[in-house]
């Protein structure tokens, strides 16, 4: 058994972090990641990175006319060895950046609980037991696979993870989930070249956005040529040598339909990554989603151990895992002054074309509290930077508290918004209100100086 000042299990953004924290205080640290591709977590080699260098590279495809489909292949081909480029390297670095550290062991295996204090690690080779008075979990979430015939072992079938494999462009794609996920792979393949067919479940889509951003994400999309069907029920993925056949009904008419598709993508949906570490065994427990349940500080129901990033629900992105070690940082080493309640609102952004950023509440969460607002909206096409970029699609929003003037939320659908976003933000912890927007001195022309208009 080998004695540890801390073990950390994943080497997730929050974890790593952690263990360079801990690494130059003078403690002995050990990191467990059970795969050899996923040191430095999902965003570097599943998540954000890839995706988000693949996203690049199709809005330079979808410039490209008079092309042919192999011509589009050809580049979309080229487009997976820039990501596998991307990735390869900052997982090399990653890697180094802990394991040449003299306080940090990295074990690449499969880790579980024995005990409150005990981690067996699993290698391709031995079982070797870790013993720490502090474990931080940091195992990241997983695709939810559905129950529908014919998905498992289908060669045509794919996640967001192994989707990014496939050097093919499929002339068709079919998408089974119209959540974020969903768009974003929608959006991206569709600009790579595909035909792409979405089949989501629900009557309406991205059900916790505003109606009017809703409708002005389907209708720019739509202009890709992406074709959505609602209210689909799949029933099956059948393939031939191939195709894939993807089986669907309308549940509201429960009329049938087949679709013949070159690759299927499943987004519908992720859950924390908990069900080989054998939590029991530690005491800490989780909540009806799977998810570690934690407190303020990240604690969970065995208090030497915590949790951090995915595997604890919530939002699921980098920098709330990177707000994670923060949290942690300062109540070891600080003042304890942060917590999670701390952060709140926290924006986000879908990686469409153009992107869809929000931050707080929108217009209907707004009105379910009864707030009196004021609601400011702008149309894309009103912003002169975005008419010399050549992309006037989408829609601006926001939501003012009449009363206070405190800005209550915000969502852009609109080039560059995933950045302007985060000048919102800013006004908003700072407390300002919307006329500190309104009246900012912004550069010009630009799609920050938009927020002037907004908020006027």
């Amino acid at each position: 058994m080998k004695a540890f000042d801390v073990i950390i299990i994943g080497f997730g953004k929050g974890g790593k972090t952690l263990a360079a924290e801990f690494a130059k205080r003078g403690q002995k640290v050990a990191v467990i990641e059970r795969s050899d591709k996923m040191y430095g977590g999902t965003c570097i080699n599943i998540g954000c990175i890839p995706t988000k260098t693949l996203v690049h590279q199709a809005k330079i495809a979808s410039g490209m006319v008079g092309v042919t489909f192999e011509e589009k292949s050809e580049f979309y081909r080229n487009a997976i060895a820039v990501k596998d480029f991307v990735t390869g390297i900052l997982r090399n670095k990653n890697y180094h950046n802990l394991a040449d550290h003299p306080n940090v062991t990295v074990y690449t295996g499969m880790g579980s609980f024995l005990s409150a204090d005990t981690v067996a690690v699993r290698t391709a080779t031995e079982e070797i037991v870790l013993t720490s008075k502090q474990i931080i979990i940091n195992t990241g979430a997983e695709t939810v696979i559905p129950s529908i015939e014919g998905v498992v072992d289908n060669p045509f079938v794919y996640t967001s993870t192994s989707i990014m494999e496939l050097t093919a462009l499929p002339r068709h794609l079919v998408i089974v989930g119209g959540g974020y996920i969903g768009l974003e792979f929608a959006s991206m393949y569709a600009s790579f070249g595909s035909q792409v067919t979405v089949l989501e479940s629900y009557p309406e889509l991205i059900a916790r956005e505003d109606r009017d951003i809703a409708a002005s994400v389907k209708e720019t999309l739509e202009k890709k040529g992406i074709v959505f069907k609602m209210n689909a029920k799949v029933q099956s993925v059948n393939h031939t040598s191939e195709k894939a056949m993807v089986a669907f009904t309308d549940s509201q008419t429960d009329e049938a339909f087949e679709l013949e598709a070159d690759a299927v993508l499943l987004a519908t949906g992720r859950r924390p990554n908990t069900k080989e570490l054998h939590l029991e065994a530690a005491g800490v427990e989780v909540d009806a989603r799977g998810a570690i349940i934690v407190d303020e500080y990240l604690k969970t129901t065995n208090p030497r151990i915590r949790a951090v990033g995915d595997v604890k629900g919530g939002l699921q992105f980098t920098y709330i895992s990177l707000d994670d070690y923060r949290i942690i940082r300062e109540d070891l080493f600080g003042k304890a002054e942060r917590k999670t309640s701390d952060r709140d609102p926290v924006s986000y952004s879908v990686f469409i074309d153009p992107p869809l950023a929000r931050i707080g509440l929108n217009e209907e969460e707004a009105r379910k509290q009864n707030l009196d607002i004021i609601v400011k909206k702008l149309p894309v096409m009103a912003i002169p930077r975005a008419k010399t970029l050549g992309e006037t699609d989408g829609l601006l929003k926001a939501v003012i508290d009449k009363n206070t003037g405190k800005i209550l939320g915000c969502m852009l659908f609109a080039p560059d918004s995933s950045e302007v976003i985060n000048i919102v933000a800013l006004a908003m912890k700072a407390g300002q209100d919307y006329t500190f927007l309104r009246d900012f001195i912004f550069t010009h022309p630009s799609m920050s100086e938009a927020l002037n208009d907004l908020f006027s």
